[in-house]
């Protein structure tokens, strides 16, 4: 049995066919983005066998810049573990790690500003990677552009979330919604299942970072 294959069926529900590569992506994705929401430090360290099961599955899915991702978000999970393990003085809660903040006016505009230009950019790389590396994309890039969005707003919100900024939790939401519209037609439905939840746990986690957040200026 070829466990990072996606045609190795772990079991079949419904009529639909689930690769041991997509339920254990799908259930380690699960698990940290709860613990996240729930602040809770360890979110990042299963975040990192999650990336690695999900890297595989993007490549043979053709989803090329959720593929090229994962290699990111591999490097800040452990950034984001010693950030919240691991604060400044100044910067540290009860707990003595990493306390909730927010984003500046400015920073907001700086980071739309080169979210929508970086987008343009890795879509025009996708859309073409199929003629430049025909021997590694022998298949088109399925939708660059969405597919690029998503890749490079998760990348901005990924910053936000290793600084607990709770803007993070919004740009999750725009994120979660679309992915979770195209991981279904890309017919990987559990995943897309998964991003649906993720839309509700990125609602609690603004709700409970917000109210942990105006827990620091009570008396």
């Amino acid at each position: 049995m070829n466990f990072f294959d996606i045609n190795t069926i772990f079991f079949e529900a419904l009529g639909y066919k689930m690769s041991h590569l997509e339920f254990w992506a799908t259930i380690t994705g699960a698990v940290a983005v709860w613990l996240s929401a729930r602040e809770n430090v360890w979110s990042w360290i299963i975040g990192l066998f999650n990336v690695v099961l999900a890297f595989v599955m993007f490549y043979q899915i053709q989803l090329y810049p959720d593929m090229f991702l994962q290699v990111f978000f591999f490097i800040t999970n452990l950034i984001g573990w010693w950030q919240w393990k691991f604060p400044k003085e100044e910067e540290a809660n009860q707990k003595n790690e990493l306390k909730i903040s927010k984003l500046s006016s400015t920073q907001w505009i700086m980071l739309g500003i080169s979210g929508v230009g970086a987008t343009f950019l890795m879509g025009h790389f996708a859309k073409n990677l199929h003629e430049w590396f025909p021997r590694l994309f022998s298949i088109p890039s399925a939708f660059p552009y969405m597919d690029s969005f998503t890749t490079i707003m998760s990348v901005v919100a990924t910053f936000m979330l290793i600084r607990k900024k709770i803007e993070s939790w919004y740009m999750w939401l725009l994120i979660d919604i679309i992915a979770t519209y195209m991981y279904y037609i890309k017919d990987v439905k559990l995943y897309s299942l998964l991003y649906f939840v993720f839309c509700f746990i990125a609602a609690f986690g603004a709700y409970h970072w917000t109210k942990e957040y105006k827990s620091y200026f009570k008396s």
